[in-house]
């Protein structure tokens, strides 16, 4: 599976939320269980090899760098949103045109199998993106997945922009895709910050690269607590309860 794939871990976040207790921290870099939220994702990408695991990096990016030195990093200064972020990584798969994953470093409890749900689908039905979506009986504000009357991806609404009806749709976008790399590298050059954060949003690219003919799919699982990104010590706490469950 790991043949002709690569992975982009986004992990330059500040974590502005979380210093409630005057940690400065970058967000990644948090303790639960005595490691880092990144210690866990990286683990569960084990099955690829460290040099084809690129680690997007900015606030305080020697910390995350001196704990995690054999993985190749590529600087993010400015965070101008998901999008911005994966566009400082593509420089590190230059002259690649295999597939990439995409995924957060401060979403510990996604397990390798879920992973490698994603990648297989993506795989075996040829997509220039396969999208991880999921039902979760956790409140997330993650954006809804619109489908068109066969079922097949429309768009992703954000959660802020959603009307009543839409906030009724249970399919979550998890924000994690495999994409194909020179689809990828197109879309990235299509994405506009005429938004009022300013931000390059890395769900744009799915819905461009639909309007422009390619193929996207959809990996729907249910993922429950999988899917919680640590943004608040309320989550960072749901995340170590999680983590010494599954140890024990």
């Amino acid at each position: 599976m790991s043949d002709n794939l690569k992975a982009i871990v986004l992990a330059a976040g500040k974590g502005t939320r979380m210093r409630t207790d005057g940690c400065d921290l970058p967000k990644v870099m948090r303790l639960a269980c005595g490691q880092p939220l990144l210690h866990y994702v990286l683990g569960e990408l084990n099955f690829l090899p460290v040099e084809d695991t690129v680690l997007v990096v900015g606030y305080q990016k020697e910390v995350v760098t001196a704990a995690f030195p054999a993985y190749p990093a590529m600087v993010q200064d400015q965070q101008l949103g998901t999008g911005h972020a994966v566009m400082c990584a593509m420089p590190a798969l230059e002259g690649f045109d295999g597939d990439v994953l995409v995924c957060y470093g401060d979403m510990p409890l996604i397990q390798r199998s879920t992973y490698d749900a994603l990648i297989r689908a993506h795989q075996a039905e040829g997509n220039a993106c396969t999208m991880l979506t999921g039902t979760s009986d956790v409140d997330l504000p993650y954006g809804r997945i619109e489908r068109d009357e066969a079922g097949k991806f429309l768009r992703i609404v954000e959660q802020k922009d959603c009307t009543s009806e839409q906030l009724k749709i249970r399919e979550l976008n998890v924000g994690v895709y495999v994409f194909h790399v020179p689809d990828l590298r197109e879309a990235l050059t299509h994405l506009k910050n005429n938004n009022a954060s300013g931000e390059y949003y890395l769900t744009d690219a799915p819905e461009w690269l639909r309007q422009n003919g390619r193929q996207v799919g959809i990996c729907k699982l249910s993922l429950g607590r999988e899917i919680i990104g640590v943004n608040t010590p309320d989550q960072l706490a749901e995340v170590e309860e999680t983590l010494n469950n599954r140890k024990n």
